[in-house]
């Protein structure tokens, strides 16, 4: 079993989420791993085992740290199975709302 966390996500022209800023996480060492940028593709699947499991992470500017966001599931069957947080009414650890990577790394110079 593996637990996973998403920091953030890319998205296309139309604002639709293309790939996710994915770590590795242990809540028993209180650890999180470097980011790996994941198609959306290949973060279902990993996402589709049920060995494993994600929350989204939300970085805390005061604490300099990452907080724990919001459960992350498959829902819809294949061939338009996608990605979502539970409703608990916190907009701000859904995945749509993350950092927009794409918008940072485009506009480094």
């Amino acid at each position: 079993m593996a637990n996973y966390a998403i920091s953030g996500v890319w998205k296309d022209s139309n604002n639709v989420i293309t790939h996710y800023a994915i770590h590795q996480f242990s809540d028993r060492e209180n650890t999180i791993g470097l980011a790996t940028k994941t198609t959306k593709s290949n973060a279902i699947s990993l996402l589709d085992n049920s060995q494993n499991s994600a929350i989204t992470i939300l970085w805390n500017y005061s604490t300099e740290g990452w907080n724990r966001g919001a459960t992350i599931s498959v829902v819809g069957s294949y061939p338009n199975k996608y990605l979502r947080t539970n409703q608990d009414g916190t907009v701000v650890d859904n995945l749509s709302n993350l950092i927009n990577y794409g918008l940072v790394t485009n506009n480094l110079s």
